[in-house]
């Protein structure tokens, strides 16, 4: 990071977190937790005519958000990540009363906000659940003899908000048909087969799937599956 290099502004005025021991060049005092760099050189907040601010930290958005509203001077504070090679902000300096008048607000609100996230939590889970029960009945579909109870659990695990797994990409929310074989096959590959244990044994992976290749594809046979596995294969 340069010494005393300028931060990326955003929209209003930036103080800075230094990662170095910083003093005031106006008034000497310091080391100093937060600066305002004018022409490359620390000012202390009271020298920048911010000392009268508090420092809100981030984390809760509408209160930064209203906190901000509320006051007529404020500034964002913004701190260098070396690892990130960025800064990255650390809150905000608002007006006590500012604060004060947006703390009474999300107070006000509060109820309302949590009634809210209750009911995108309702709608979220009902989605989740609709969501699940067409993928197993999809599994059901391309697999007539799998298991009830096993298309339901394939389903559930593939499907999981935010998990990342096959069933919530774009392929597995339209219910492609690779998709939905590939979380059979997955299912089948971890529960059926000794992949996990050579895997664990020092098989690497691509050898071991070779290895549980024909077990897999019989298993699926059994299931009702008549179509090529083609890329959802093991």
């Amino acid at each position: 990071m340069p010494a005393l290099a300028t931060p990326p502004s955003p929209t209003g005025l930036v103080v800075v977190q230094p990662l170095r021991r910083r003093h005031c060049a106006e008034c000497r005092r310091g080391p100093q937790p937060m600066v305002v760099l004018e022409d490359g050189a620390p000012r202390c907040l009271d020298c920048a005519d911010l000392g009268h601010l508090v420092f809100l930290p981030r984390g809760d958005t509408a209160l930064t958000r209203r906190s901000r509203e509320e006051s007529t001077l404020s500034a964002v504070v913004l701190r260098f990540n070396r690892r990130k090679g960025r800064y990255e902000r650390q809150g905000v300096l608002v007006e006590e009363a500012g604060l004060a008048r947006a703390e009474a607000r999300c107070l006000a609100d509060a109820e309302a906000r949590r009634r809210r996230r209750a009911r995108d939590a309702r709608r979220r889970a009902a989605q989740d659940t609709r969501f699940t029960e067409a993928f197993a009945a999809e599994i059901l579909r391309l697999l007539p003899c799998c298991p009830p109870d096993r298309a339901r659990a394939i389903a559930a695990h593939a499907s999981v908000r935010g998990s990342g797994r096959v069933g919530r990409s774009a392929a597995g929310r339209a219910l492609s048909e690779v998709a939905v074989v590939s979380a059979v096959v997955a299912s089948v590959r971890h529960l059926d087969t000794p992949y996990d244990r050579l895997l664990m044994s020092g098989v690497p992976r691509h050898e071991a799937r070779l290895r549980i290749a024909a077990g897999v594809e019989r298993l699926l046979r059994e299931w009702g599956w008549r179509a090529g596995l083609g890329s959802a294969g093991p």
